[in-house]
């Protein structure tokens, strides 16, 4: 069945959402950010988050979450945007190492080169937390294989979330032929790519499907690289079954490239981003994995609060359900950004 065009009113309602979310999550955090001291109790003890970019909104939500589960324990946030720069990331977990916070909570941007700033801030006592992405090379460790030296990783089991996506992909190929798949991958460097990936084609390969990758382009986790990549894939290979997009933000900007195209294309994504649970609702996505990213700046800054208190966190692998969603049970997946 061919996809029907999204609504110009329901597309602007929808636009209208995401803006409103993104907006309410970065003044959350700016409040942390420039919260005086005496905010605070006297003595509360202050946590630092080291951000991968607060113009992701992922990132903005799990930043939210830190602070708020720091709010909520008589704690003070320090929250510092990486920008997607991994020099800058370096220097910013020096900075909260310097400032002797009572832990610190790193979203890496470059998992291997985490380990050493891991490192520098075990020989100053200083307990670690990974939070939305492991530590170490994800080649040789498991998604759920705590890097040696973190407190916790608060985390979506990456390979999982990619099987379920693959599943949900299962479920929406054709029958009786080899299907056609393109890949929207997100930015190099990052571990997510290779785990969702290979989970993807296990779940795949559980569904007993036949296939096809003909085409596997980075996005960069934005819309805007959503956008192109798909526009290049589809004008490079006619008849794509099924573009599976690493994550919801690349594939809100693939639905506008499939439109364009007149293309019959199935789309999925990862993330359950408050936008992609609108565009499945308008029947312009046909589904994607439940993330909660609010949730996971809470379970790292817990398992942070339990280590300064001398408590050993229940599990270093710290995570939540994540259920893969199409416009039969979207109504599961409550958008957190």
């Amino acid at each position: 069945m061919r996809r029907r065009p999204l609504p110009l009113l329901l597309a602007a309602l929808v636009t209208v959402v995401a803006t409103a979310s993104l907006a309410g999550v970065r003044q959350s955090v700016r409040r942390t950010e420039s919260r005086p001291a005496a905010a605070a109790p006297a003595g509360a003890p202050r946590y630092g988050l080291s951000s991968v970019g607060l113009s992701f909104p992922f990132a903005a939500a799990i930043a939210k979450g830190f602070a708020d589960a720091a709010d909520r324990a008589g704690a003070s946030a320090v929250i510092l945007d990486a920008q997607a720069d991994v020099q800058k990331q370096a220097n910013d977990v020096d900075d909260l190492i310097a400032q002797r916070v009572a832990g610190m909570a790193i979203m890496p941007l470059d998992s291997v080169v985490a380990q050493g700033w891991v490192a520098r801030a075990g020989r100053a006592g200083v307990p670690v937390a990974a939070v939305a992405a492991i530590v170490g090379d994800p080649r040789e460790r498991e998604a759920k294989d705590v890097f040696p030296g973190l407190v916790a990783l608060a985390s979506q089991d990456e390979v999982a979330a990619g099987e379920a996506a693959g599943a949900l992909a299962a479920a929406l190929l054709p029958t009786g032929s080899e299907a056609r798949i393109a890949i929207v991958e997100g930015a190099p460097g990052f571990p997510e790519v290779e785990q969702r990936a290979r989970g993807f084609r296990q779940g795949l390969a559980r569904a007993g499907v036949r296939y096809r990758v003909l085409a596997s382009q980075p996005g960069n986790w934005t819309s805007e690289g959503g956008e192109a990549a798909c526009q290049n894939i589809l004008a490079a290979h006619a008849g794509i079954d099924l573009f599976f997009n690493q994550a919801d933000d690349m594939v809100i900007g693939c639905a506008r490239a499939v439109r364009a195209a007149g293309s019959r294309t199935r789309l999925i994504g990862v993330g359950g981003s408050k936008l992609a649970i609108a565009s499945i609702k308008a029947g312009a996505v046909d589904g994607t994995v439940c993330f909660k990213p609010e949730a996971l700046g809470a379970l790292a800054f817990e398992a942070l609060h339990a280590a300064a208190s001398g408590k050993r966190p229940a599990n270093r692998f710290a995570t939540y359900p994540i259920p893969a969603v199409t416009r039969a049970n979207v109504d599961q997946c409550v958008g957190q950004w």
